[in-house]
């Protein structure tokens, strides 16, 4: 059997597959090469994607012998659902396997925002000592507006909560007496409120036609004018011309986005010249703890599905 792995893998995923038996073909950069990546897999049973290689229905068409698609995450906006469906396709994902890194990442978003040690230690470098500049805030006793209240949501929440924030949510598939609410004490409250009353406003939603723009120029002017909005789910999600706007004009304090729309972030952005946002290569799921065990967990029940096992 032949298993195509278009993107980079993290140990112990290529020493797992190795020791499979089956053909393997790994390429880090084989999603640049959209001709030759449907070459590969007219042959392949199995294909192993991140979030760069487009599985749509015309490369599902091309593959006559897929069984199964392994996604190194969580997000699937880069794979046609319908189609793996419509062929009996398996879809295996990382599930939660990187969200104890998002909801770190998110709570060193908050601290860095809060605090700005990275300011500090440039001030003291360049000889000065700003003390009473440099005092920061604290999250405790602020409000963190979850924008959705899934896996990652919640061990955001269960965070800051440590932290002496109070959190509340939205998320129209979470009901009252559902776990995050009843249990961890996130108070559920239409979007607009949760955006008018959140210090903190942090995106956790995936990436659909329903959610694309969700926060738009409209509902950006709802949050507070000291307000911070962190992004670690999907680009498409925030308006990035209506942040712009929003921050340049002083109507939101600051922004963490570890996702854009466009991946890598262009060089005409405007965020790129936006000194009040905080920018990184889509990273918060990336920790070195996080890539072994999507790479174990991706890759051991693609081989299980392969080889025909149930999955516990």
């Amino acid at each position: 059997m032949l298993i195509v792995v278009s993107e980079w893998l993290a140990s112990p995923g290529p020493e797992l597959l190795a020791a499979s038996g089956h053909t393997i073909c790994l390429d880090p950069v084989l999603w640049r090469d959209p001709e030759r990546l449907r070459e590969l897999v007219a042959e392949a049973e199995a294909l192993i994607v991140r979030n760069q290689t487009r599985v749509t229905a015309s490369l599902v068409e091309a593959a006559p012998r897929l069984r199964v698609v392994g996604r190194l995450g969580v997000g699937l906006d880069n794979i046609d659902l319908e189609a793996l469906r419509s062929r009996g396709i398996e879809l295996v994902t990382a599930r939660q396997a990187n969200a104890i890194a998002v909801a770190e990442y998110v709570m060193a978003a908050m601290l860095q925002v809060a605090r700005n040690l990275a300011a500090a230690d440039a001030s003291v470098r360049a000889g000065k000592w700003e003390r009473e500049q440099l005092g920061g805030t604290e999250l405790w006793g602020r409000t963190l507006g979850l924008v959705g209240v899934g896996e990652i949501g919640r061990r955001v929440a269960r965070r800051a909560l440590a932290f002496g924030m109070g959190v509340i949510g939205y998320d129209p598939f979470i009901g009252p007496y559902d776990y995050a609410p009843a249990e961890l004490g996130i108070r559920l409250l239409p979007l607009a409120e949760v955006l008018a009353q959140a210090d903190v406003v942090s995106v956790h939603v995936p990436l659909s036609p329903e959610t694309y723009h969700l926060l738009d120029a409209s509902r950006l002017a709802q949050m507070r004018s000291q307000a911070v909005l962190i992004n670690t789910s999907r680009g498409g999600i925030v308006d990035e011309n209506a942040l712009v706007e929003a921050l340049a004009a002083g109507r939101l304090r600051y922004a963490v986005l570890d996702v854009t729309e466009e991946e890598p972030l262009p060089a005409e952005s405007p965020l790129r010249s936006c000194p009040s946002v905080l920018l990184t290569p889509h990273i918060a799921g990336l920790t070195a703890e996080a890539q072994e065990r999507t790479s174990r967990l991706v890759v051991t029940e693609v081989l299980q599905r392969l080889a025909g096992l149930s999955v516990g």
